[in-house]
C-alpha cells in the first residue's frame, strides 16, 4: 500500500497521474490508502479556501423538459412526473427569502423547458441583480446556443452549471436518446467557457456501464477542461425511466473522486451534492472531508421540491433545505468547519495563475 500512498503524493505534487497509475488509485480500496487520500485533499482544500464552507441557494423553477435522457425521473416521457413551473414573481421571493437568510449565490436549475425563452430568461436573471447587485447567479438550464448563453451573460448571469455526464462517446450514447450527442454537449461547454461564464461540469458516478476506465477518461477531461466548479454525486436510479432497474452509485467511490478530483483542481469550487446526503444521513460531512467546499441547500417551495425528482428518495431534510440551514451550520461546525455568508467565488492567484 505503500506504492499507492505515493502515487497520492505524485498526484498531489503534479495534478496529475499517467492513465495507468490513475486506474490503480481508482480501483484501491485500502482504507489506509483513502485516508491518506482524504487527508491529502483536505490539506489542498485549505490552503485555498480554509474552512469555509459557501452555500448556494437551490431554485428547481420547472420541471418540464422536452429531452428524454434515459436516467431522468423529469424526462420527457415520463407521464408521472407531476409538472410544474414557478412563475417570475416566486422566484424572486424565493431568492429573496434566501438573501436574508445570507444566501449570497443564487442557483436556478430547471429542465429544457421551452417555454422559459431567452427574453423571459433574462428578464428573470436582470431581477435579480438588479434586486440585490452582490449576488451571484447561477444557472443551471442545459443546452442552449451559444447565441443564447451570451444574452443571459449579458443580462447578468455569472456562472453556468452543465455536467458533461460522460467523456466517454459510446458511454453517452447509452444513456442520452440520438437526438442528443457527445459533441454538442461538449461544444455547449466550450462556448461557456468562451463567453466568461465560471462554468460547471461533472458526471454521475456508477452510472449504469460506467468503468473506472471512463471515470479515468473523465478525470482527464476535467483536468484539461479546468473549469471553475465540479459537481459530481452518485447515480441514483429513478423507477419511472428506462434505467430504473440499475443500482446506485455508492457513497464511498463519490468521496474518492470529490478527494482525486481536489488535488487535480485544488481551487475548484466542489459541492457535497444532495444525491450524497440521499444515500448517506451524513453524506454531506462526508464529502466535505473528501474535499468538497459547497453545499446546495434548496430554496424552492416545498412542493416544487418534492416535484422536481431526478431520482427516487431526493433528500429533502437534514440541511438539504433553506429550513435547515441551522442545522447545517451545526454538523459543519461539528467536523470543523463553518459555513460563511460570501458568494464564494472561484479562486485565482493576483498572476492569473490557478493554485
Amino acid at each position: 500500500m505503500a506504492a499507492l500512498k505515493r502515487l497520492v503524493d505524485r498526484l498531489a505534487a503534479e495534478r496529475g497521474l499517467p492513465d495507468a497509475d490513475m486506474l490503480a488509485l481508482l480501483a484501491c480500496g485500502d482504507g489506509d490508502v483513502l485516508s491518506h487520500l482524504f487527508a491529502r485533499a483536505r490539506a489542498a482544500r485549505e490552503a485555498v479556501y480554509g474552512r469555509d464552507v459557501y452555500i448556494r441557494g437551490l431554485i428547481e423553477f420547472t420541471n418540464f423538459c422536452k429531452n428524454d435522457c434515459l436516467y431522468c425521473g423529469i424526462r420527457r416521457s415520463n407521464a408521472r412526473a407531476c409538472r410544474y413551473r414557478l412563475a417570475e414573481e416566486e422566484i424572486l421571493l424565493c431568492a429573496e427569502a434566501g438573501y436574508r437568510m445570507g444566501f449570497r449565490t443564487v442557483v436556478l436549475q430547471g429542465g429544457e423547458d421551452p417555454y422559459f425563452t431567452d427574453e423571459r430568461l433574462c428578464r428573470i436573471v436582470r431581477a435579480l441583480k438588479a434586486a440585490r447587485p452582490d449576488r451571484a447567479v447561477t444557472l443551471s438550464v442545459g443546452e442552449r446556443s451559444r447565441e443564447s448563453y451570451q444574452k443571459l451573460f449579458d443580462a447578468g448571469a455569472d456562472r453556468y452549471l452543465l455536467r458533461h455526464e460522460t467523456a466517454t462517446k459510446a458511454h453517452y450514447g447509452r444513456l442520452h436518446p440520438p437526438e442528443l450527442s457527445f459533441e454538442r454537449r461538449m461544444r455547449c461547454l466550450a462556448d461557456l467557457k468562451a463567453i466568461g461564464y465560471q462554468v460547471g461540469c461533472g458526471f454521475m458516478v456508477g452510472s449504469p456501464w460506467q468503468t473506472l476506465a471512463d471515470i479515468a477518461r473523465d478525470l482527464a477531461f476535467i483536468r484539461r477542461f479546468e473549469p471553475e466548479m465540479v459537481g459530481i454525486g452518485p447515480f441514483i436510479p429513478h423507477r419511472d425511466t428506462p434505467l430504473g432497474a440499475f443500482p446506485s452509485g455508492t457513497v464511498d467511490m463519490t468521496c474518492k473522486l470529490l478527494a482525486i478530483i481536489r488535488l487535480l483542481l485544488p481551487n475548484a469550487l466542489l459541492p457535497a451534492t444532495t444525491a450524497l446526503a440521499t444515500l448517506d444521513p451524513r453524506g454531506c460531512e462526508k464529502g466535505m472531508l473528501a474535499g468538497a467546499n459547497v453545499v446546495m441547500p434548496n430554496l424552492s417551495p416545498p412542493d416544487a421540491r418534492e416535484k422536481y425528482a431526478l431520482y427516487e428518495g431526493k433528500a429533502s431534510a437534514a440541511g438539504e433545505t433553506a429550513d435547515a440551514l441551522s442545522d447545517l451550520k451545526k454538523r459543519m461546525e461539528n467536523i470543523g468547519y463553518r459555513v460563511t455568508i460570501a458568494r464564494g467565488d472561484h479562486r485565482i492567484l493576483p498572476t492569473g495563475k490557478q493554485r
